[in-house]
């Protein structure tokens, strides 16, 4: 019966059903042989997978329902051999496989990088200083030079910068600074100026620096009314020391038009014609500071006191003391006014009583000073006698003066060495000394 349904139905189709209805029932039919395929293709994979579960039990890994082992580096898709990545030679931290050997690259010409001569050599660039920066930067290299004077310290700072085109105005910078401040200093920037010649600065940037101060002349008068015979003196002291061309002067005879300029050249000319025998200028800043020799910085003190004496000017004596720069050497003033009192008569006391007071009361000379230079003069005090031998009754009461002024302390006073008074018996007694 099955059968004859089959055939009718089969006739019914290629007879009667239009083309549409024939597609569709086409259709269905594959349909349904998709789903027979699909079904048996399942339970052929289940059994399959149950199969392998129960050979290979206790395997490490799984592709599907079991955790990874940490630190696993086999496939867990379920498929490759089971051999780590790349062979062992891959993962963080790994250079190659192990026993492998790399040769040495040959350079590509196409990289970047590419040197023909060979090894790449990297060197640090300095940017060069700007002009608005170059004050900046350079005044505080010259005020440190002025505390420590070591040229050689100025010499590796300039050569550590880039100053270009820039470079001679550190000569103008630090000649101008040093107009504004002492003597010392002075002397150092002399010295700075010679020693940098040939090393980190020329002759013509040297000339040319000068050229610009000469300009700059009425400006640095504002601050330093006597700046032209200062930098006469500069001119001088660098020509003597071959800082300067010998032709610099040369080069403005009748041919400046600056009052100021002309003076600052007139006076380098003087002091060049005057010192013709010396080879260097090296007293034209008069060495102040301790550059000074012992020798010289005492007989100075002696003029200061000696004038003081004659003119009764404190301030003028004090003027001349801070112009000697060494207040590490003051107590040698306090000694010579101690043993000039001793040495003089009338009232010399009373006068360098007075000044020593001046100099402690604005504080130019203080408590270790002042005791130095009295008990220099305590311990010299039998010496003394000899040429003065009233000296101990001197030394006294000028030390009870000094005591009521509050020049010294009561200390110092009482540690005033005093020769007890001896009196000799008659000749009877054969001239021994009664107690």
């Amino acid at each position: 019966n099955c059968r004859g349904d089959d055939a009718a139905l089969e006739a019914e189709v290629n007879g009667n059903w239009t083309p549409q209805e024939k597609a569709l029932h086409e259709a269905r039919l594959k349909a349904k042989a998709k789903r027979r395929v699909r079904k048996s293709s399942s339970r052929s994979e289940s059994l399959s997978e149950s199969l392998s579960g129960e050979l290979a039990d206790g395997d490490s890994y799984s592709s599907k329902g079991k955790v990874p082992v940490p630190n696993d580096r086999k496939s867990r898709t379920g498929k490759g051999r089971g051999l780590p990545k790349k062979g062992g030679a891959g993962g963080k931290g790994v250079w190659g496989a192990a026993g492998m050997v790399y040769e040495v690259e040959e350079p590509d010409v196409k990289d970047p990088n590419y040197d023909e001569v060979g090894d790449t050599v990297y060197a640090t660039v300095v940017p060069e200083v700007d002009e608005r920066e170059l004050e900046k930067t350079v005044n505080p290299i010259v005020r440190e030079y002025f505390e420590h004077g070591d040229t050689k310290e100025v010499q590796m700072l300039l050569k550590e910068l880039n100053l270009g085109h820039h470079k001679y105005e550190f000569s103008s910078l630090a000649v101008s600074l040093s107009l504004e401040g002492k003597a010392s200093h002075r002397e150092l920037t002399s010295r700075l100026l010679r020693d940098l010649v040939g090393k980190v600065l020329s002759e013509s940037d040297m000339a040319r620096a000068f050229d610009k101060i000469l300009k700059e002349l009425p400006d640095l008068m504002l601050d330093t009314p006597e700046a032209p015979q200062m930098l006469g003196q500069f001119i001088a002291r660098a020509i003597a020391d071959h800082a300067l061309p010998m032709a610099f002067l040369d080069r403005y005879k009748g041919k400046v038009d600056c009052d100021h300029a002309r003076a600052a050249l007139d006076r380098a000319a003087v002091l060049l014609s005057m010192k013709r025998e010396m080879v260097r200028l090296d007293n034209v800043w008069g060495v102040g500071g301790g550059l000074r020799p012992v020798k010289h910085l005492v007989k100075e003190m002696n003029f200061l006191l000696k004038e003081y004496l004659v003119s009764g000017e404190v301030k003028e004596a004090e003027r001349c003391l801070r112009d000697l720069e060494v207040p590490h050497f003051h107590h040698e003033l306090v000694y010579e006014a101690v043993v000039m009192v001793l040495e003089s008569k009338g009232d010399t006391a009373v006068k360098m009583c007075k000044l020593l007071q001046a100099f402690w009361k604005i504080g130019l000379i203080t408590v270790d000073q002042m005791n130095r230079g009295f008990q220099r003069v305590y311990d010299e005090l039998p010496e003394i006698n000899l040429d003065v031998p009233h000296a101990h009754s001197i030394m006294e009461s000028f030390t009870d003066l000094c005591y009521q002024e509050s020049v010294i302390t009561k200390q110092l006073r009482d540690s005033c060495p005093s020769r007890g008074r001896k009196r000799f018996v008659s000749e009877g007694d054969g001239g021994l000394i009664k107690n």
